[in-house]
């Protein structure tokens, strides 16, 4: 991966919406190169895909809350069905598996506090394994999901090795 393809990951991530053809007037190549850059990004799986980003308040989604739960045991079988019910169970957005005090921790996003408390003692205690859960509700968010992190180090390094 090189200076161009950094570029492009970064402005791609700030707007998956942009043309081709513009994008690579604003970075300064070709829209042919443009083209073969990102589909060569695609197929080496680097770049996985566009989607949109939506607001949740305006879908209904008014309460986000973080959930970590602890397993009450962890063999390969029951480990396996609790991640199986977790991708099964709406409302989740994501699921990290952790080292620690907890063993998972759950991104949720809810209506309301009826919705959540339903979740967790209907959907999530049910689910193979469950032992306990700690629930953390989202007052505000500081700084939103804005894609992955294109180092200015590793760009600044590249440009200043790139011949000219």
């Amino acid at each position: 991966m090189d200076l161009l393809d950094l570029k492009i990951l970064k402005a791609l991530q700030t707007s998956g919406r942009k043309k081709k053809a513009e994008l690579a007037r604003e970075l300064g190549v070709a829209p042919s190169t443009m083209m073969e850059r990102i589909r060569r990004l695609e197929e080496s799986g680097v770049l996985q895909g566009y989607r949109a980003s939506i607001d949740p308040k305006k879908m209904g989604l008014n309460i986000q809350a973080f959930i970590s739960v602890t397993l009450s045991r962890h063999e390969t079988e029951v480990i396996r069905q609790f991640e199986e019910g977790i991708r099964k169970t709406p409302h989740i957005r994501a699921c990290y598996h952790l080292t620690g005090r907890f063993d998972y921790l759950l991104h949720v996003f809810v209506a309301d506090l009826d919705q959540l408390g339903k979740l967790v003692k209907n959907r999530i205690a049910a689910l193979p394994g469950f032992g306990k859960s700690e629930t953390f509700l989202v007052f505000s968010e500081i700084k939103s999901d804005n894609g992955l992190p294109v180092p200015e180090d590793l760009l600044a390094e590249i440009s200043a090795t790139a011949p000219e």
